[in-house]
């Protein structure tokens, strides 16, 4: 509870501070920023600091239909808060979760890296506990995704945070990063491991109306859970025009001596006419431009193999099924969304003899994010 307490804490006299009715300094000119998080920065932005997070309450009612396995909770999904900034060409992130539904227990380390940039933005080291770059849904923050939940393919083939070294960097239409990364096994989607992971991305078109995005990448581990090496790949596109948004991966690894592979396909179509935005490489969640809000419609389809948790199917498993979701979103503001979702979907798990499950699953979401 010790790191919980502290972290909201923190909050708490960060936003005494920016209610204040004075705001004095004793070095360098300041600009606070409260669009998005709360940050601070001198006017020759020599130095920054701030403060930010999330809050997902979701409503999830799930129900497998051959392992007679339902859920009916109100409970929190995602709640995180960050620190950041940086002090000339070094910069950091330190990001905690307060609370999680997946397993991970309040308090813990989700990001905790040192950056350095003093090679220009084409350039970057990044040291420290972070997320692998790997695939586009992967990459996409969990507050900015489409649907509620990424898909079964991603939550199989994506590797999950881990402790490492990366080089990344970003031009006019391109990003990379390639790193090395040591875990021990303590992340929702990953076991103990070394792994080489990569990812590139490339917006051929990129206007304020349309846009083409492709990207691919790799890793390579080896996984202390087992003798074989793990080989995963992934080809990804993605594209806008002014409402209408779509995105698709296919993955495909080896692992060992067997080969698995899966894809999915994802539309949207923001109804009040507004374009999802896009920057580095990822989208980002939409943000209205009235005052009564943005709302999204949002369908996909997944096939091969993967794992198909969200419908009530074991998690440590791997089966080969097809998915389909669909989803209305509400964007109250760019920090409020309200979701909902309904997955459905059937699967055959090789190691019980072929035997087909299947399951669906309704979710809702109240989400903050600051």
């Amino acid at each position: 509870m010790k790191q919980p307490l502290f972290a909201t804490t923190i909050l708490l006299l960060a936003i005494n501070e920016a209610t204040a009715g004075t705001v004095s300094s004793a070095g360098d000119d300041l600009i606070i920023n409260t669009k998005g998080n709360l940050s601070v920065k001198t006017a020759d932005n020599s130095k920054s600091f701030a403060i930010g997070g999330r809050l997902q309450w979701d409503y999830d009612a799930t129900e497998s239909k051959d392992n007679e396995k339902k859920t009916d909770d109100f409970d929190v999904r995602r709640a995180r808060i960050y620190v950041k900034g940086h002090v000339n060409d070094w910069g950091y992130k330190a990001q905690f979760n307060v609370a999680e539904s997946d397993g991970a227990k309040g308090g813990s380390a989700e990001d905790l890296y040192i950056n350095y940039s003093g090679f220009g933005s084409a350039a970057n080291i990044k040291v420290g506990k972070q997320s692998e770059p790997f695939g586009l849904e992967s990459t996409t923050s969990s507050k900015d995704i489409s649907a509620l939940e990424r898909s079964a393919l991603t939550e199989f083939y994506a590797p999950s945070r881990a402790a490492g070294v990366q080089l990344h960097g970003k031009g006019s239409n391109w990003t990379y990063g390639v790193g090395l990364f040591e875990s021990d096994g303590d992340g929702s989607n990953d076991v103990e491991h070394t792994a080489l992971t990569g990812r590139v991305t490339f917006a051929a078109l990129h206007t304020e109306q349309a846009l083409l995005h492709v990207g691919a990448s790799f890793s390579s581990r080896d996984a202390e859970e087992s003798a074989d090496e793990v080989d995963s790949y992934g080809l990804e596109f993605g594209a806008a025009f002014g409402p209408l948004h779509l995105q698709s991966e296919y993955f495909a690894s080896e692992i060992g001596s067997q080969d698995y592979d899966g894809y999915y396909l994802q539309a949207g179509w923001i109804i009040t006419g507004e374009s999802r935005p896009y920057k580095n490489g990822v989208f980002s969640r939409v943000k209205p431009k009235g005052p009564l809000g943005a709302w999204e419609l949002v369908a996909r389809y997944e096939d091969g193999d993967g794992k198909y948790s969200d419908i009530g199917l074991e998690s440590e498993q791997r089966y080969n099924g097809k998915q389909y979701t669909v989803g209305l979103n509400y964007y109250a503001t760019k920090n409020t969304r309200l979701g909902l979702s309904y997955m459905d979907g059937e699967a055959d798990n090789a190691e019980s003899g072929g035997t087909r499950f299947a399951g669906n699953e309704l979710r809702g979401r109240f989400q903050f994010a600051f």
